[in-house]
C-alpha cells in the first residue's frame, strides 16, 4: 500500500488576477508562500513523509520546496504533473473565456469531465496522464508515504479515477482549496481517496477557485 497526498499549490498570481494559467508558469502569491509553509507544518505533523514530487510549474515546485524544507526532504520535478494544458485558454480570465470560447467554457464549467481546452487537453487527456504517473509513482514506492505537489484539475481527476473513471461525474466534484491536502491510497492495482481537500490548518489564509470556473 502506498499513501499519496496530493497538495494543489498555495494562492497563486493567476488565481489573485482571475486568470486560467493551465501550463502558463505562475508564481505564487506572498499568500501562497505562506499556506505552503503553513500546509508544510500541517503534514510534519501529522504524516511521516517517505519522498516528494512536485510538478516543475513554479506555483507547484516552490509549494513542494516548502514541504521539503520543513521536512529536510529533496523535491523531485516531474512535468507530468502539471496542470492540465489549456492551449488558447491560458493566460485568459475567465471573465474572457466566457466572452470569446462561449460554448467550450459553458462545458468547462457545467461538466468538465466532457470538456476540452482549444489548443489543448481535455479532461481525459488529463486524467490518462495524472493516473499514469501516480500510478508509477506509487509502484516505485511501495508501502511508503509520499507527497506530491500539484494543482487543481489533476486532483479532481484523481478523485475521477478512484472512483472508478467515469467523467460524467467530474462536475460533481467540487475544486479543492488552495494548500489543501488530500490522500490517495494505493492498493492491489487501484487507487482509492481518503481525506480530501484538508484546509482548516490554513485559518483565514484560506482561499478557493472562484464559481466562475
Amino acid at each position: 500500500m502506498t499513501t499519496i497526498l496530493m497538495i494543489r499549490h498555495g494562492e497563486s498570481e493567476a488565481n489573485r488576477m482571475g486568470v486560467f494559467a493551465g501550463n502558463f508558469d505562475a508564481d505564487l502569491q506572498h499568500r501562497g508562500e505562506k499556506q505552503a509553509e503553513k500546509t508544510a507544518d500541517f503534514i510534519a505533523e501529522n504524516y511521516k513523509v517517505d519522498k516528494i514530487y512536485a510538478s516543475d510549474l513554479k506555483r507547484a515546485w516552490k509549494t513542494g520546496l516548502a514541504v521539503g524544507k520543513r521536512l529536510g526532504l529533496e523535491v523531485i520535478p516531474e512535468p507530468r504533473l502539471r496542470e492540465i494544458s489549456a492551449g488558447e485558454w491560458e493566460g485568459k480570465t475567465f471573465v474572457e473565456l466566457a466572452e470569446q470560447y462561449k460554448e467550450e467554457y459553458h462545458v468547462w464549467v457545467t461538466d468538465v469531465g466532457n470538456s476540452q481546452c482549444p489548443g489543448g487537453e481535455s479532461a481525459r487527456d488529463l486524467g490518462a496522464r495524472i493516473l499514469a504517473i501516480l500510478t508509477e509513482i506509487a509502484e516505485a514506492n511501495e508501502g511508503k508515504t509520499v507527497v506530491v505537489a500539484t494543482h487543481a484539475t489533476p486532483i479532481r481527476v484523481m478523485q475521477v479515477q478512484a472512483a472508478g473513471g467515469d467523467f460524467n461525474i467530474m462536475k460533481d466534484i467540487k475544486w479543492v482549496s488552495n494548500a489543501s491536502v488530500s490522500e490517495f491510497i494505493y492498493e492491489n492495482g487501484k487507487f482509492t481517496c481518503g481525506k480530501i481537500s484538508q484546509d482548516a490548518h490554513l485559518g483565514d489564509l484560506h482561499t478557493e477557485l472562484p464559481a466562475n470556473v
